[in-house]
């Protein structure tokens, strides 16, 4: 089991207040690595503290990662304090409803700006050390609407779908000079993403009636498969939008 090792390692975990981000943190460091916390509005504490109580190193970081003059301080604020960076998950998202003739331009930046935009940057932020280190790890939370068209979320569709773009061309660029760059898409999730789907009867049981597992994901099931693309183990794995999602593509 060392090919799952992760002592020693550094990683930075955005989104990582609640959710899908606080449960790959927790994996991470159950399996060995020192965490940064990535939050916006929601504190990190108890989630550090965790962290703390499994012999790992933790600190958060709470800034808005819309704002890319923010960006540089959590790459450089992880290489300081933790010493290094070796894998980053860029998990932090946010979704609009509303339709597509009525979507206004300001949801569809806002949602651009965290989706996409952040992604980018502080890959490219943090790919600059794991260059410079030969080795590094970089993990993007896409989505079924990487594939699919979705109703009603014109701008998380089209960020998600670019999310997979830029997953491969960052593996292309990177794969020579030791780094790996894959992405998880995650199903339809029990998260604050998707309560509105939840709570609404019809649209939910048409969802569970097409996911062969019969139940909506939970934050555990992603904790596998990012500690498998934070690893060793998938040293070989490069611009693959991994699919855990209950079988709901297969349907």
């Amino acid at each position: 089991m060392s090919l799952f090792d992760l002592t020693g390692k550094t990683a930075v975990v955005t989104g990582a207040g609640r959710g899908l981000g606080e449960a790959i943190a927790l994996g991470l460091a159950r399996a060995g690595a020192d965490i940064a916390l990535v939050t916006n509005q929601t504190p990190a504490d108890k989630t550090a503290a965790a962290i703390r109580e499994l012999g790992r190193k933790a600190i958060t970081i709470q800034t808005d990662i819309a704002d890319r003059t923010k960006l540089a301080g959590i790459i450089d604020r992880t290489v300081d304090e933790l010493g290094r960076i070796d894998i980053l998950v860029n998990n932090a998202g946010i979704i609009r409803r509303t339709p597509a003739a009525e979507h206004s331009y300001e949801d569809w930046q806002d949602v651009l700006d965290v989706n996409l935009n952040s992604v980018f940057l502080l890959s490219q932020l943090a790919g600059k050390h794991m260059i410079e280190q030969g080795s590094g790890k970089i993990i993007n939370i896409a989505s079924m609407l990487t594939f699919q068209g979705g109703i009603n979320v014109p701008g998380y569709t089209s960020s998600k779908h670019a999310v997979a773009g830029l997953t491969k061309a960052l593996a292309s660029e990177w794969a020579a000079k030791g780094l790996q760059v894959n992405a998880i898409a995650p199903g339809y999730m029990s998260t604050d993403n998707t309560e509105a789907l939840r709570e609404d009867p019809v649209r939910s049981a048409q969802i569970l009636q097409r996911i062969p597992a019969g139940r909506w994901g939970t934050s555990q099931d992603l904790i596998g498969p990012a500690v498998f693309l934070a690893s060793s183990a998938s040293d070989y794995m490069n611009g693959h939008i991994l699919a855990v999602d209950g079988g709901w593509l297969v349907r």
